[in-house]
């Protein structure tokens, strides 16, 4: 399989990125799609693929905030036009023979990688697809509705989610990722951003699971990046490897 972002994320994987809250999840989400949509890797990661359609489903940002964060006094940043970007209605009323937004979200969801030939899905996060992911219940379906679409698609998915409250002292593992026990068997891969204690803007990336290569980002080889604004583009930017343990 190519590398979408490097031996993080393959084609036709179903992979989850976590991360705490305002750590960083949506910047380096948009700008991996940004990257696949242009066919261009991100500077100090490696991306083996083609140009591809990329549906970006943003259910964080509103237009203006999104336009906001990707532009400066002088210019907006320009995206590709294999780049799509939906967003929730939160207007919309549920049409019939749809019992809730969970569901209504999976068919509009399929309605739009079918409209688009998108062959890449990134969604901006998982609380919206489902409201409980922390029980094994909860999460059972919402990964075989992931993976089902995925299989009908032929489409590679990344998927955003967050980790409950943990100790920063410690290095991050599997058992961060909100409902983990569940939804970690059923990904393809996974990884995960990390607060750097050296600096504000730094970030460190480390592997959690693969399944197309071996772990190469782990605890004593993590990528550590800091965040930057360039150019009207909110970015995380490649700086070295590194110890995990030098950054908790």
């Amino acid at each position: 399989p190519k590398m979408l972002f490097d031996e993080f994320w393959f084609e036709n994987e179903l992979c989850v990125l976590f991360a705490d809250t305002n750590v960083g999840k949506s910047i380096l989400a948009v700008q991996i799609a940004d990257s696949i949509s242009k066919g261009i890797p991100i500077e100090g990661f490696r991306f083996t693929g083609k140009p591809m359609q990329v549906l970006y489903c943003d259910f964080e940002l509103s237009d203006k905030q999104f336009e906001l964060r990707y532009s400066n006094e002088k210019k907006s940043y320009h995206f590709s036009k294999r780049f799509f970007r939906a967003e929730i209605n939160p207007d919309c009323e549920l049409p019939e023979g749809v019992t809730d937004l969970e569901q209504y979200i999976n068919i509009s969801l399929e309605q739009l990688l079918s409209n688009k030939q998108s062959e890449v899905l990134i969604i901006d996060n998982l609380t919206y697809l489902r409201t409980g992911t922390e029980k094994a219940s909860d999460a059972l379906p919402l990964m075989k509705s992931l993976k089902s679409i995925k299989r009908k698609y032929n489409v590679s998915i990344l998927v955003l989610a967050h980790t409950p409250k943990r100790d920063l002292t410690k290095p991050l593992t599997k058992n961060d990722l909100q409902g983990s026990k569940m939804l970690i068997n059923f990904v393809d891969s996974c990884f995960a951003i990390g607060e750097s204690n050296n600096e504000s803007s730094q970030r460190y990336l480390k592997q959690i699971k693969v399944r197309n290569a071996s772990i190469r980002y782990d605890t004593t080889n993590v990528v550590v990046t800091e965040i930057i604004k360039e150019d009207a583009m909110v970015r995380f930017r490649f700086i070295e490897y590194d110890y995990e343990f030098n950054h908790l």
